[in-house]
């Protein structure tokens, strides 16, 4: 069992393709995985095994009978709990929502679907998704797999925990101020923020907003990429949808990184950084040495990336909270009630300043990129930190101005609508993961992913399982 569970995604497709492994033998073991360790996580927080495994046996049956099959085919995935599944409940973290079964599929769905993934639940997040920290009144808290005391991040912490515990091989996420990324890092696990467009968004009441983010986690690199295979790629219901198709990404990741730039920054020219995460990011520099990269100190200029991350993501609370604030206000965390509130102070002005600083600062980070193919950043300025503290509030001496200031170190790179992902980096002394962030130029999402395996190959860092799947 635990050879299935902690097989490659990669590596059981290819098994099933081949008929070396069945498709219910897959999921029987993933099961019976989720029985034995997620009652000491609370990832996985709906869950449907009988409907799962007669997905199963009709997957084996179509296999049997010769039919096409898609590039995820037979593989169990769970779908985080604030994206719509037709006929599965989907909470986003609210007592509102706490019986909600919607009658539609969010595009992502179905594209997993289309290409073969099985369906067996919804992943943990935290109230609307609002917060690097997975908690909610519906479910509670998920805890981190290496250590219970601490959190795992958010907001697609269920998804990363469940990962990490090889309770699934492939988990869908999203990402406005590093909801893939974090929970990545603090999970040992693998996070793509995808470019705008990559993963068409739908339903989605701002189609042209391109802050927020659809993508793959997975626990290697090229289980994500296979993952964003079947994600990416054009659709007329996202007006931003990029044209590139999603097979480019079942391509070998393999390349030379001989003669490569790379730009490092342990702490993006002014961010208060633990010393714990700095100490683990310094050991792997040599890595990227060692594979013919360049790697020069320095970072671009992000000047003003505060400011305009907060104003677009006020504009966004307001914008989709306010009728239900009317309605069930005493119903909701009160981070949310005061970020929709700085929404609906704002002027017209100050989001036209906002947009101009936002492309002042693309084209600094371009300009720097013309120099380096890609920046190095730590993921997350601290280590996982207690489950009972909703957020951070002093970072090395430094006072947080507000809930998520403590995350600058990933919405300064959503500001910059550069593809990045979290790629495991290594282990704190008292063994909680830190993640290493790698950055690509303009919608150059395949590069990020070619340099993240090669340093996942040299590294080695993702195979440390954690504590609750040893223990058992």
């Amino acid at each position: 069992m635990t050879d299935i569970c902690f097989s490659t995604a990669c590596e059981l497709a290819a098994q099933i393709r081949a008929k070396e492994i069945s498709c219910q033998e897959v999921m029987q073991a993933h099961l019976d995985q989720i029985e034995r360790v997620n009652p000491q996580v609370n990832a996985i927080v709906t869950l449907l095994p009988e409907r799962a495994m007669e997905d199963a046996k009709a997957a084996d049956e179509a296999l049997a009978r010769g039919d096409a099959i898609g590039p995820l085919h037979g593989l169990p995935v769970a779908h985080k709990d604030l994206v719509p599944t037709k006929g599965i409940r989907t909470t986003y973290g609210s007592p509102i929502y706490k019986d909600h079964v919607p009658d539609e599929d969010a595009l992502i769905i179905e594209r997993m679907r289309a290409a073969g993934a099985i369906s067996i639940g919804k992943t943990n997040t935290p109230e609307f998704g609002a917060g690097s920290q997975t908690f909610n009144p519906v479910f509670g808290a998920t805890c981190n797999p290496y250590d219970t005391t601490k959190t795992c991040g958010g907001s697609s912490g269920g998804a990363a925990v469940a990962l990490a515990c090889g309770m699934l091989p492939i988990a869908d996420g999203s990402d406005t101020g590093g909801s893939l990324r974090n929970p990545a890092a603090f999970c040992n696990v693998v996070g793509l923020r995808t470019s705008p467009g990559r993963v068409p968004m739908w339903p989605n009441d701002t189609g042209w907003f391109p802050i927020s983010v659809q993508g793959p986690m997975a626990r290697t690199v090229a289980d994500t990429a296979l993952l964003l295979s079947a994600m990416a790629g054009p659709d007329a219901r996202s007006p931003i949808s990029l044209s590139e198709p999603g097979e480019r990404f079942r391509e070998p990741l393999d390349r030379v990184f001989a003669g490569v730039r790379i730009s490092w920054s342990p702490d993006f020219g002014n961010l208060p950084i633990d010393p714990r995460v700095a100490a683990v990011m310094e050991k792997q520099r040599g890595v990227f040495e060692s594979l013919g990269c360049a790697v020069e100190d320095g970072e671009p200029d992000f000047s003003d990336a505060d400011e305009t991350f907060k104003v677009w993501r006020a504009w966004r609370f307001e914008l989709k909270f306010r009728e239900l604030l009317k309605t069930h206000g005493e119903q909701i965390k009160e981070t949310i009630h005061w970020n929709a509130a700085e929404g609906a102070k704002l002027t017209g002005p100050q989001l036209s300043s906002a947009e101009m600083k936002r492309t002042a600062l693309y084209h600094r980070t371009r300009i720097h990129m013309q120099r380096y193919e890609f920046m190095v950043f730590p993921v997350t300025q601290v280590p996982p930190f207690d489950i009972n503290q909703p957020y951070i509030e002093e970072i090395d001496g430094q006072k947080m101005e507000t809930y998520i200031d403590w995350m600058k170190s990933c919405y300064y790179i959503t500001s910059t609508g550069l593809p990045a992902i979290s790629v495991p980096c290594g282990f704190t002394e008292d063994g909680l993961p830190v993640g290493l962030q790698i950055v690509g130029r303009h919608q150059d999402d395949f590069g990020v992913l070619q340099i993240a395996k090669a340093f996942e190959e040299a590294t080695g860092c993702w195979k440390q399982r954690p504590g609750v799947v040893e223990a058992g």
